[in-house]
């Protein structure tokens, strides 16, 4: 009898590379001659899972977020793990942009991925468990082939593969 092989579709993020970003791109900002003198801060909430932004206009928000989407990049997490929650006028003139930090998958994208799975019409059992899909069947072929379709879709989650057993 062959064994089941299986593997869990997650949207978990690392903290601590996210810390280690936020961090390299406040370093980045000081040393850079457009942001002298001018207000640029980065302030994460870990417990409330946000991230907001602040500086003296759209532009300089704009340049805050293209540093840190950069210094995410090269610490492996997706830029998609950003998403911008509100934007807001604070004291002095100055912009507050916040973003909610995307760590799981939602029920609808999650339902999403179960039918696209299903769609392909082979031989796997997708099943929602919490905030993760596990996607499970007989052929390592076929599980691979679920993982590079899946791959394609447009999601709001950043996706990560794991559990491949």
């Amino acid at each position: 009898m062959a064994k089941d092989h299986y593997f869990d579709i997650t949207a978990k993020l690392d903290m601590m590379e996210l810390k280690n970003a936020v961090v390299m791109a406040e370093k980045e900002v000081i040393t850079r001659f457009d942001f002298k003198g001018v207000v640029a801060e980065f302030n994460l909430n870990e417990k409330a899972k946000t991230l907001s932004l602040s500086s003296s206009s759209e532009q300089k928000i704009d340049a805050l977020k293209d540093i840190l989407i950069n210094k995410l990049v090269k610490r492996g997490i997706s830029g998609k793990s950003l998403e911008e929650v509100k934007t807001e006028g604070i004291s002095g003139g100055n912009v507050k942009v916040v973003y909610r930090i995307v760590d799981s998958i939602d029920k609808e994208e999650a339902k999403k991925i179960v039918k696209a799975i299903k769609d392909m019409k082979i031989k796997v059992t997708p099943s929602i468990q919490g905030d993760e899909v596990r996607v499970s069947g007989k052929k390592i072929d076929e599980l691979q082939a679920v993982m590079q379709e899946v791959k394609k879709l447009d999601l709001k989650a950043p996706l990560v593969f794991g559990n491949f057993k």
